[in-house]
């Protein structure tokens, strides 16, 4: 491990603190009685407090320092007086650990009494301090300039995401929006209990991925020799539960899809199910809208809410079409009626791109994710999906073509999608056939399982149950207006971290020159870099042997270009 000049300074100091008898990872409790909010807030001079946290800024004064500390709640300023601190002949607590021996980014706990200074800010006057832990890599906290002005900002979202912990320590606003996402799951929570449901949990290793078309997460269950997945939904096991006896039934579930990763999907991620007997979808819609008024107005305060360049409204009621008569709005064609082969030819003349794997479902689907769903900005139900598109869904009770199926689109997303849930288990059974037909054909978003558990289940006979699924991680970007999904999970799945690679400052030299042009010829830059003949083969062969750089004969001659 190649560590930096500050890290090996800290590394150093660490040794000091051990020389000295001080423990600078102590185990025993410290008694904290505050913190920076309730002290702001209940604020009275000469209040004893007791407090912990970052130190996040430290200027030394002589024998009078101010410093700020840095809790869950925000930051508090601390002044440290040498004769406060040490009243005897001894001054090491100040002189040595205060002074030379504390970084920004160590925790320590204060004891002391909150006094005004002159300019009014409320601060600790420190009686005692004790350190609570060293840390051995300085954070990556921004500079500021002579006129107040912040430089090197940790922003990259790379590095953000990789080390939320830094991120969450330095750009405390970052916390606000996870503070907000536990804020909508209790408004949710609180809404299903206060209507009278029942909070479950069902399995996460599955022998069957059922209840959503995508591509599972396999593993082995080596004691029972059997293939397990990671589960892709939740729906079967919750239908399970109302055959049971459950009137309504909720889950928070972790959720996983070995598919593509962009700024709205990630492999790993929150869903909520709910699933309420002796309901249809008619009557989900309402509920749905109450709900996600109800959610909106606990997060932030109010129904509405700004995504982008858009303001939304999640006050109820919201808007209705069928998908039908959306695609005819947008489109000009009417899906109703029609063959597999005509609407194929439809969404080809549309610009699409089809093959001949898809399905009818698939088609229409299609046709409405390219040329309706972006022209949803206020949240509207599509409703009445076709049955092709919708295996575990009811029949239309007025149409045997669809289905009682609706999702709720907001900026041209989808966050609910919610059924009439299908109960007849001879449909059931034929619609998994007709699916599994599918993906024997190529279909990749077709289910290739049929679950004869649960189709046993359905044949116990189960009431008529209205059900919906919520994305919870989707949900709360538009809460928080966060156009990607990593900025609302702590730990987002990212690609592995590229090793730094030890290479020679002459190398890291002509890496930056090379950098600058991508391409060049090897003996201009062989001029600029301005090393010795020897230097200069040692470094362009480290950059080669490290895939940083490659050396390629033209009929114009050698050149270098990065890798």
């Amino acid at each position: 491990m190649q560590l930096s000049e500050q890290e090996l300074v800290r590394r150093e100091k660490l040794r000091q603190l051990r020389e000295l008898g001080i423990n600078p990872y102590p185990a025993d409790l410290f008694p904290v009685n505050n913190t920076s909010k309730r002290i702001k807030s209940e604020f009275e001079t000469g209040k004893k407090v007791i407090i912990a946290g970052r130190l996040m800024r430290k200027k030394i004064q002589g024998k009078a320092s101010f410093g700020e500390i840095q809790d869950s709640e925000g930051r508090i300023q601390v002044y440290f007086n040498r004769d406060e601190i040490c009243p005897g002949e001894d001054k090491m607590l100040y002189n040595d650990l205060f002074k030379k021996l504390l970084d920004l980014g160590d925790f320590i706990g204060v004891e002391g009494e909150l006094f005004t200074t002159e300019v009014g800010e409320k601060t600790v006057l420190v009686k005692d301090f004790k350190l609570l832990s060293k840390a051995l890599k300085p954070l990556p906290l921004p500079k500021v300039d002579a006129e107040g002005k912040e430089h090197d900002a940790f922003v990259d979202p790379e590095m953000r995401y990789r080390q939320r912990y830094a991120d969450l320590a330095v750009n405390p606003h970052v916390k606000e929006v996870f503070v907000k996402r536990t804020k909508l799951f209790n408004a949710m929570r609180n809404f299903f209990n206060d209507s009278g449901y029942f909070e479950v949990e069902t399995p996460i290793l599955q022998p069957i991925p059922g209840g959503a078309a995508a591509r599972p997460f396999m593993t082995h269950h080596n004691s029972l020799d059997i293939p397990l997945y990671m589960r892709i939904a939740n729906e079967l096991y919750l239908k399970r539960l109302i055959v049971g006896g459950f009137d309504g039934v909720y889950e928070f579930s972790k959720n996983f899809r070995n598919e593509g990763m962009d700024r709205t999907h990630n492999p790993e991620f929150t869903a909520m199910e709910i699933y309420v007997a002796y309901k249809d979808y008619n009557w989900m819609m309402d509920f749905c809208e109450k709900l996600l008024e109800h959610c909106a107005i606990a997060v932030n305060g109010t129904a509405d809410a700004t995504f982008g360049e858009h303001n939304v409204s999640f006050k109820a009621p919201y808007k209705r079409i069928t998908m039908a008569d959306s695609i005819k709005e947008f489109t000009g064609f009417n899906i109703t009626g029609k063959t597999e082969t005509e609407i194929f030819d439809a969404a080809k003349g549309m610009g699409i791109e089809v093959d001949a794997t898809m399905g009818k479902g698939k088609l229409i689907d299609e046709i409405f994710g390219e040329k309706c769903e972006g022209n949803y900005i206020q949240p509207t139900f599509i409703t009445d999906y076709p049955k092709e598109m919708s295996p575990l869904c009811k029949e239309h009770r007025e149409n045997p073509e669809l289905t009682e199926r609706f999702e709720l689109m907001v900026c041209g997303k989808e966050i609910a999608n919610a059924y009439s849930e299908l109960n007849d288990p001879i449909d059931q059974r034929e619609r998994f056939e007709h699916q599994l037909k599918l993906a024997q054909k190529g279909d990749d978003e077709a289910t290739e399982f049929i679950d004869h558990d649960f189709l046993r289940a359905l044949e116990y006979g189960m009431p008529p149950t209205s059900g919906m699924g919520i994305g919870m991680d989707r949900l709360i970007m538009f809460l928080t207006n966060n156009q990607s999904i990593q900025e609302v999970l702590f730990f987002p799945q990212m690609k592995p971290e590229k090793k730094a690679l030890a290479i020679s400052d002459d190398a890291k030299e002509v890496l930056e020159l090379l950098t600058k042009v991508t391409k060049t010829e090897l003996d201009t830059l062989k001029v600029q870099a301005g090393l010795s003949n020897k230097k200069w083969d040692k470094a362009i062969k480290e950059l080669t042997k490290n895939t940083l750089a490659k050396v390629e004969k033209t009929d114009d001659g050698l050149f270098v270009e990065v890798v």
